[in-house]
């Protein structure tokens, strides 16, 4: 158990160097504007606008020096980590957190106004929440009480237990009242595997809001801002009392009422807290100001013993109001980097943590040491943690606490979700025989659901129809690798891409109802290159996870001679995007490259069967 512990730590301080090994190979690229094409960087930004934002932070807007440009594409996400620096990488001047963003703008909070004129923004690891992982798992050797018993059973020292437990539920069906009645009976550990489309939030709230109706206080937790907010969301309609924790700039503006930040805020005591703040402040610059008088003997000193004394007072009086707000909460809602300091001395009789397979191990110790049972949401079979360390990743590192617990207790501790909403039944089938033994079943809701159906859409071929295959091989459309970079694009098959767009809305689909989705970022920005639709999303899979659309387009880029498939190899990052499209999938790809894997060949098979199999040569 120890040795798995160590192997946990050895990990994490692999990817941190891997990241700093990641950032300086950008750094090293900027001369030539070369560091722009990880999406990770961005060049040449000026400072336009400042604001005040909450807790003292200062809201910047960035843009490029050269506004017809607008941004390139890009990684910065609501929320993202960002340090601004020199132009030239040389000095660093701030670190933030973005905000917001669109096609010509990064808004980011600050601490302070940056001095300078020409800026660089780079993504950032964020190594304080590598910290507290290593902290916890360190602590694990000599952990007792409910944390060391936790330890045991989810390092395989001892099974899991459970006992009797009573549950209805009309709202849920089948497969979802059994995954919460499993995890209410679970003494330690229960996971629910929610496959595309079953439902897994919904489950996971109706959890929730069962234990709190025993009583329960909860902590539910997720990897990423988004999938916390989304769960909040769902959390606050349903009426439960919840505080969301974080960084106000990270959380999604329809839901900053619900942070602690804004819940202390509107508490009439806060008033008297600025008011003693700003008496301190006073202390402290009458005490620094200097006078042609000599002052008093000791005065100088008196006033900044007042005002250390009064700053000293605020916060305790401030940290009152905190307390009061999480204790009236029945749920913390929060990343799985939270910051523990916040929660000293506090326990929760259940931790809950969604999309636990989106995270490695290590983030899920970070909250699980706060409570005494754990419950996971997540499906191993998408998309594994991202991991940058090469090394660590080929060691195990990608293998999430999820997935290492289905292959320790299997059926024991883990309900699947059998019933999904989102696609047409062809559009399921091949995922569900694949990856869930044949398991899913598409509700009656959406079995049969097309594009034509929906309003303004015209009936034709390629709308009442669920499924297509567009085969390239034999075309010479071969792939290339970007200039400059190590992503692929193929340039033909991006072509037909907006080919089929046009198509589409042309039959009256919706822009916003469509996305293109392809494993290679250079795909993605090539596409863009050819013209956007306004509302169109194109991206790589990993944007797409969690998401749907209507209509979903899959440019597989790999083409050539050796059949050579790169990133497609990783079965389970196609598995999303294969299940991301509600009523219409349309794939194009080269069979006489991909063929040569077995899951593609098995995926060919399974289009020719359904009659979705076309040519290429169809389409000129």
């Amino acid at each position: 158990m120890q040795r798995h512990v160590e192997q946990l730590i050895d990990w994490i301080d692999q990817e941190s160097a891997a990241q700093a090994k990641q950032l300086d190979e950008r750094r090293q690229r900027s001369g030539d504007g070369g560091a722009e094409r990880t999406g990770e960087t961005l060049l040449d930004m000026a400072l336009v606008d400042t604001r005040p934002g909450l807790a003292g932070a200062t809201i910047a807007t960035f843009v490029k020096r050269n506004r017809e440009r607008g941004l390139p594409p890009n990684r910065f996400r609501v929320g993202t980590p960002v340090m601004t620096t020199g132009n030239g990488a040389d000095v660093e001047l701030a670190r933030g957190v973005v905000v917001a963003r669109d096609s010509q703008t990064l808004k980011v909070s600050l601490p302070f106004v940056p001095d300078g004129g020409r800026y660089r923004l780079d993504v950032q690891p964020d190594e304080i929440t590598r910290q507290r992982q290593k902290e916890v798992l360190a602590g694990l050797s000599e952990a007792a009480g409910r944390l060391g018993q936790l330890k045991e059973v989810l390092l395989g020292g001892r099974p899991p237990e459970s006992s009797a437990a009573t549950y209805e539920n009309s709202k849920l069906n089948s497969s979802q009242l059994a995954a919460v009645q499993q995890c209410l009976s679970a003494k330690d550990v229960s996971i629910i595997h929610g496959p595309p489309g079953t439902g897994k939030t919904t489950t996971v709230v109706e959890l929730i809001k069962a234990s709190v109706r025993q009583g329960q206080k909860i902590l539910a937790t997720a990897p990423s801002n988004t999938a916390v907010d989304n769960l909040l969301e769902k959390l606050v309609a349903e009426g439960v009392k919840s505080v969301r924790l974080g960084h106000p700039a990270r959380v999604e503006r329809s839901l900053v009422e619900h942070t602690l930040d804004a819940q202390v805020s509107r508490d009439e005591t806060m008033e008297i807290v600025k008011d003693m703040r700003r008496e301190s402040e006073q202390y402290f610059r009458r005490a620094g100001r200097y006078t042609r008088s000599q002052p008093p003997r000791g005065a100088k000193q008196d006033m900044y013993n007042e005002g250390k004394r009064l700053r000293q007072d605020a916060r305790l009086l401030e940290k009152t109001v905190v307390d009061w707000v999480l204790d009236r909460a029945d749920v913390i809602c929060a990343t799985n980097s939270i910051n523990t300091h916040l929660l000293t001395g506090r326990r929760f009789d259940l931790a809950v943590i969604d999309e636990a397979c989106q995270c490695t191990e290590p983030s899920c110790w970070v909250p699980l040491q706060l409570a005494d049972k754990l419950v996971l949401a997540g499906d191993h079979c998408q998309l594994p943690p991202t991991v940058v360390s090469t090394k660590a990743a080929k060691e195990g590192f990608t293998v999430s606490l999820l997935e290492r617990l289905v292959g320790l207790y299997g059926n024991q501790i883990t309900t699947r979700l059998a019933t999904q909403y989102r696609m047409h039944h062809q559009i399921m089938q091949f995922s569900s025989d694949h990856f869930y033994e044949s398991g899913l079943l598409a509700d009656d809701s959406v079995a049969e659901h097309l594009l034509d159906e929906l309003t303004g859409v015209s009936t034709a071929a390629l709308t009442s129809t669920p499924l297509q295959f567009i085969d390239t091989a034999g075309a010479d459309w071969d792939e290339e690798q970007e200039e400059g970079g190590e992503s692929r694009l193929n340039r033909s098959e991006a072509r037909l891409v907006m080919k089929k767009i046009n198509a589409l809305v042309e039959c009256g689909v919706t822009p916003g109802s469509i996305a293109v989705i392809t494993p290679y970022s250079a795909q993605a920005r090539y596409i863009r290159s050819l013209g956007e639709f306004q509302g169109v999303e194109i991206d790589t899979v990993d944007g797409f996870q969690g998401r749907e659309k209507e209509v979903v387009i899959i440019s597989c880029v790999r083409s050539n001679r050796d059949g050579e498939i790169g990133f497609l190899g990783d079965t389970r990052r196609m598995n999303v995007a294969l299940t991301r499209a509600r009523r219409k999938l349309i794939v194009i790809g080269d069979s006489a490259t991909l063929g040569n894997n077995e899951f593609y060949s098995q995926l060919l098979s399974y289009f020719e069967q359904v009659g979705a199999y076309s040519s290429v040569w169809t389409e000129m």
